[in-house]
């Protein structure tokens, strides 16, 4: 898994790409806790490279999901490929998450 991270307008984007595994979830988990702990409520996670995303993974998207909505911000997912759209669907995380096109429209807030 490989994950590049940067900002616009000060929000935070993660794009990450690979798979988001057991063996991978901790870079990602350590990621996203280090921006909420710099209070980064709202975070834009790019999901276009990823081609497998595990129960593990999920769990962290969660718990990122959990930790920024007391703070009044949320995950805000972007591109993801079908295979994971499926698992998001059938998971029912697309009723738990805000999912985005694109990183415009994220920024811009134009829901799918």
């Amino acid at each position: 898994m490989d994950i590049n991270q940067n900002s616009i307008d000060n929000m935070p984007i993660v794009s990450v790409s690979g798979r988001i595994d057991g063996a991978t979830y901790k870079d990602l988990e350590t990621i996203l806790n280090e921006l909420i702990d710099q209070n980064k409520s709202e975070i834009v996670l790019d999901l276009e490279g990823v081609v497998y995303i595990s129960s593990v993974g999920l769990r962290v998207l969660l718990a990122a999901q959990k930790k920024v909505r007391p703070k009044g911000g949320e995950l805000k997912l972007v591109s993801l490929q079908p295979f994971v759209r499926e698992v998001f669907e059938i998971t029912g995380f697309t009723k738990l998450f805000t999912i985005y096109p694109n990183q415009g429209e994220a920024l811009s807030g134009t829901k799918l």
